[in-house]
């Protein structure tokens, strides 16, 4: 059976629970959604689930939604006087451990967002993104080496361009990264954020944010730079235990979106322990 049609608690037997959702309440303000966000935000959950006075989920905010806003309204009266409520996405896809790794990955296609919510023995929620199934990838069985994955353009900036010419350009190339021009440091929407909190205290030192032109300040994150022969799993183990995942090789990047879209090739197999002996499920 294809990988893309097992299900996900045949493919992450031990750990699919293991990654707790982060939820906010609806009446926070969404300073309080920003500051969760930069420790949260591409590490274990990749979004916040925003719930009511009964830890029901009622939406989600990312960092698509903090970003989409301050180009709307670029001041600190939008981290102060805004509740997430007001900001959040009420699409929550809640999914079953029995959906397949093909449905689940259709799904993501269609909302532009690699995260769903899980209901575990906890009577919680867990947190399943495309990081969650790099663990596939890193026990996945196969040849493929990166240079057989689809060509993606690297989407990049320069000193010269404005915050406003950054963020506009993720959303237009439907990225969540601008690899920095002729080098493998990039720009990602968590940077901004963690730029905008700790060193501009909410917009509350600054009126022209999205003026403001790309410099020293920022510290960007780092690319893991890969040869063309790197296998699939290899590169799954080692962006799996990054902060910031994201490599390249010539000029191509690579995402964990892009991994877990190659889990569904042919050439694929997937190794499972069970009953004591190896299976191995094509």
């Amino acid at each position: 059976m294809p990988i893309g049609e097992r299900n996900l608690q045949d493919l992450l037997p031990l750990s699919l629970e293991s990654t707790p959702c982060v939820s906010i309440h609806r009446e926070n303000k969404v300073w309080v959604a920003a500051s969760m966000l930069i420790h949260y935000l591409e590490s274990f959950t990749d979004s916040l689930v925003v719930t009511d006075d009964k830890s029901k989920p009622l939406g989600i905010v990312g960092g698509k939604e903090v970003l989409e806003n301050i180009l709307k309204n670029p001041s600190s009266a939008f981290f102060d006087d805004t509740v997430v409520e007001d900001i959040m996405d009420k699409n929550v896809d809640i999914i079953s451990k029995e959906i397949t790794l093909k449905d689940l990955l259709q799904r993501w296609t269609q909302t532009r967002r690699a995260f769903s919510i899980l209901p575990n023995r906890f009577k919680g929620y867990s947190a399943i993104s495309a990081r969650k199934l790099l663990e596939i990838g890193a026990n996945c069985t196969t040849e493929m080496t990166v240079s057989e994955l689809p060509k993606k353009k690297i989407t990049t900036f320069t000193y010269n361009d404005t915050l406003k010419d950054i963020i506009n350009s993720m959303f237009e190339n439907k990225t969540r990264k601008l690899v920095f021009k002729n080098t493998s440091s990039f720009i990602s929407d968590r940077i901004i954020i963690e730029y905008v909190v700790r060193e501009l205290n909410y917009l509350r030192k600054i009126d022209y944010f999205l003026d403001l032109k790309f410099e020293e300040p920022f510290r960007l994150a780092e690319a893991k730079t890969i040869t063309e022969n790197m296998k699939i799993p290899e590169i799954s183990k080692i962006m799996f235990g990054m902060l910031h995942p994201l490599a390249i090789y010539h000029d191509q990047v690579i995402s964990p979106w892009d991994l877990c879209v190659a889990l569904l090739y042919d050439k694929i197999e997937f190794s499972v322990l069970c009953n004591n002996f190896k299976q191995v499920i094509k």
